[in-house]
């Protein structure tokens, strides 16, 4: 995976896919949730994410007090101090990791607490969850993390365009 390609395409694609997301987010009538589990199946089927990993490398999952208290058992430690080493509170109030990568991720981009994971790491990157409407502002910052949403997107865009044209 080459992500300065993707960075490069991601910025250039910004504006757009803000400007569509922002309108799907009113559109009415639109299956919006089988638009965007169709084109995450299809991307999914061809997407590799341990070559890439940017998800990991770039940005810090949610972490609830279950994912706190799983994570730290996973590595033998107490939630407390797992909260101490780990993580901090962001402005809107969650845990998140202090800081990138992911200090569970490892040099093969695997994860050192896979099983252990939080369920923010699980269900990445949404796209195949129901009421999609309801995060696509989540959706939009993805587009800029992840190269398979950035591809998702598009794929979303290009099944609205061929239904308004038939």
């Amino acid at each position: 995976m080459n992500l300065e390609l993707f960075n490069k395409s991601a910025n250039q694609l910004k504006k757009q896919n803000k400007a569509l997301l922002t309108d799907l987010k009113s559109s009415r009538g639109l299956k919006l949730d089988d638009l965007f589990h169709h084109a995450h199946t299809e991307v999914f089927e061809k997407t590799e994410c341990l070559a890439c990993a940017n998800c990991c490398k770039t940005t810090s999952p949610i972490f609830y007090q279950t994912d706190i208290e799983r994570a730290a058992k996973s590595i033998g430690i107490k939630p407390g101090d797992f909260i101490k080493k780990y993580l901090m509170m962001d402005e809107d109030g969650d845990f998140v990791f202090t800081s990138a990568p992911c200090p569970f991720l490892k040099e093969d981009n695997y994860c050192g607490i896979y099983k252990d994971r939080p369920a923010a790491c699980r269900e990445y990157p949404h796209t195949n969850r129901k009421n999609i409407r309801q995060i696509l502002d989540l959706t939009y910052r993805n587009t800029l993390v992840c190269p398979a949403v950035l591809s998702i997107v598009e794929k979303v865009r290009i099944a609205i365009e061929k239904n308004k044209h038939k």
